[in-house]
C-alpha cells in the first residue's frame, strides 16, 4: 500500500462497482447499470465476482415496478476488517472497524511519550493483538493496518516537521517498522486527512462528496473531500488550516510562523490562557505548573467543564478561540467554495457544543458566496475517535479503490433505476 502523496489511486470496473454498492448501501443490478455505465454484461460478471469473494451479498428484492422485482446488493459487512491507529502524544487510539466502516472494536491507551519510537511500535503491535484477539476477529479477515499522527508525512513513509513533543519521530520509517512488527499492510497519513475519509465512508455525510473535516485534538487541522476523493496536494499534506496566519504579530507557532490559528486557538493556547488567570485555574482544577501535552487534553476538558456550569471567564475563553477557529474555516470554505463542513477531533467531542454556535454564525454572516449557497457546519457523530476511524477507511479505501475522477455517483444511488437508455462505458 503507498503513502499518502501518491497519485489518485487506480480505478477499475470491480472497485468502482463496489464503491457504488457501498455509497448506495443497497442497490440492483439495473441501478449498477445506470450508476456506472457499465455493460449489463460487466455489472453481472463483476457482481458475481464479488460475491463469490464474499465481499457482496444479494439481500432481498425491491418492490416491484410492474415487472420482476429486481435482486438487491449490499456490502457483506463482515467479510472483511481494517485496524485504525491514531498515534500522538496525548494517547493512542485504535479501533476495528468492517468493511462498512463501523466500529466493532476499540481501546485507548497511554501516548508516545518520550519513549524511543521503536519501544512505541512494539507496544502497538502487542495492543493491536489485543484488539483483533478481543473482537475474536479471524486475522485473515484483516486487510491491514491504518496509521495516522498529526504533523505532515512525507512520501518517504515517515513524520516530517512533527510538533514538539514528537520530535523524536522525525524520520522515523514508521511504515517499514510497523509492518515488521504487525506483519500487516500498513498506510499513513496525518491525523485531520483520515478524519475527512472516516466521515465520508462511513456515509455520516450523508450524500455529500465535497466538503471539509476541520479538525481539532492537541492540534488543527483540515481534512478535504473533493468529488468523493481525498484531496492531499502535493505532499499530502493539504488543509492545514491550523498553519493560517490570523495575526501576522501574534506569537510564534512551533512550525516557525506567527500568529497561527494553532497558536491562537489550539487546546494549548486556550489552557494556557487559563492558567493564567489564577481564579479561573482554580475553578477548572488545572493542575500546577506549566501545561504538558499528555494533560493538555484533560486540562482543555477541565475548561471546558467550567464554562459549561456556568464560568464566564472559562467561557469566554473558548469562545474567543471558537471565533479564530472560525475565521480559519471561513478561510477554507471561501478557497474551495464549500457548502458543507464537519467539526471532528478529540477536543472538538469535549467543546463542540461551544464551537459549533459560534462557527456556523460566521459562515452565516461572512462567508463570500453566502448570497449563492449557504455552508452547513455539524459536529462529527464520532468526533473523539474520527482519526482512528479514518485510519481504518485508508486501508479499506486502499483495497476497495475508490472511484476515479470524472465518475460522479448519484444522489439517490439506492432509485438509480433506468429512465432511459444508459450511457455505455468501457470496463477498465
Amino acid at each position: 500500500m503507498s503513502g499518502p502523496a501518491g497519485a489518485t489511486p487506480h480505478a477499475s470496473s470491480r472497485a468502482a462497482i463496489l464503491d457504488v454498492i457501498r455509497a448506495a448501501g443497497t442497490i440492483s443490478r439495473v441501478g449498477l447499470v445506470h450508476a456506472t455505465g457499465f455493460t449489463g454484461a460487466t455489472i453481472s460478471t463483476v457482481v458475481r465476482r464479488l460475491i463469490d469473494d464474499g465481499l457482496v451479498l444479494e439481500t432481498g428484492r425491491a418492490e416491484s415496478t410492474g415487472g420482476k422485482r429486481r435482486v438487491l446488493l449490499q456490502l457483506n459487512q463482515s467479510s472483511r476488517f481494517a485496524v485504525g491507529v491514531h498515534l500522538d502524544h496525548a494517547g493512542i487510539t485504535y479501533v476495528l472497524t468492517n468493511l462498512g466502516g463501523s466500529v466493532v472494536a476499540r481501546m485507548s491507551r497511554a501516548g508516545v511519550g518520550t519513549d524511543d519510537p521503536p519501544v512505541i511500535v512494539a507496544r502497538m503491535a502487542t495492543e493491536v493483538d489485543a484488539l483483533i484477539d478481543g473482537a475474536g476477529v479471524d486475522r485473515s479477515r484483516i486487510l491491514g493496518l491504518g496509521l495516522v499522527a498529526p504533523g505532515p508525512m512525507d512520501q518517504t513513509s515517515s513524520m516530517r516537521l512533527v510538533p514538539p513533543a514528537m520530535r523524536h519521530w522525525e524520520d522515523f520509517p514508521l511504515e517499514r517498522e510497523l509492518l515488521a512488527a504487525t506483519h500487516l499492510p500498513v498506510v499513513l497519513d496525518n491525523d485531520a486527512t483520515a478524519a475527512a475519509l472516516g466521515e465520508h465512508w462511513s456515509g455520516d455525510v450523508g450524500g455529500a462528496s465535497t466538503f471539509a473535516a476541520v479538525y481539532m485534538g492537541t492540534g488543527i487541522g483540515a481534512g478535504l473531500m473533493v468529488n468523493g476523493i481525498t484531496y492531499r496536494g502535493a505532499s499530502g499534506n493539504a488543509g492545514e488550516i491550523g498553519h493560517i496566519c490570523l495575526d501576522i504579530e501574534g506569537p510564534e507557532c512551533w512550525c516557525g510562523a506567527r500568529g497561527c490559528t494553532e497558536a491562537l486557538a489550539g487546546p494549548a493556547a486556550v489552557v494556557a490562557a487559563a492558567r493564567a488567570d489564577s481564579a479561573l485555574a482554580r475553578a477548572a482544577g488545572l493542575t500546577r505548573g506549566p501545561a504538558q501535552t499528555p494533560r493538555r487534553l484533560a486540562d482543555f476538558a477541565a475548561v471546558t467543564r467550567a464554562a459549561l456550569r456556568g464560568e464566564a471567564a472559562a467561557r469566554a475563553l473558548l469562545e474567543r478561540s471558537a471565533r479564530h477557529l472560525a475565521v480559519a474555516a471561513r478561510t477554507l470554505a471561501n478557497v474551495m467554495d464549500l457548502d458543507h463542513l464537519v467539526l471532528t477531533g478529540p477536543s472538538l467531542a469535549i467543546a463542540g457544543s461551544i464551537y459549533l454556535p459560534v462557527v456556523q454564525e460566521e459562515l452565516d454572516r461572512a462567508f463570500f458566496s453566502r448570497n449563492t449557497h449557504s455552508v452547513s457546519v455539524r459536529l462529527s457523530r464520532s468526533a473523539s475517535t474520527a482519526p482512528a476511524i479514518g485510519a481504518a477507511a485508508l486501508v479499506l479505501q486502499s483495497e476497495l479503490v475508490p472511484l476515479r475522477e470524472g465518475l460522479r455517483l448519484p444522489d439517490n444511488l439506492a432509485d438509480a433505476e433506468p429512465s432511459g437508455p444508459p450511457v455505455v462505458r468501457q470496463a477498465y
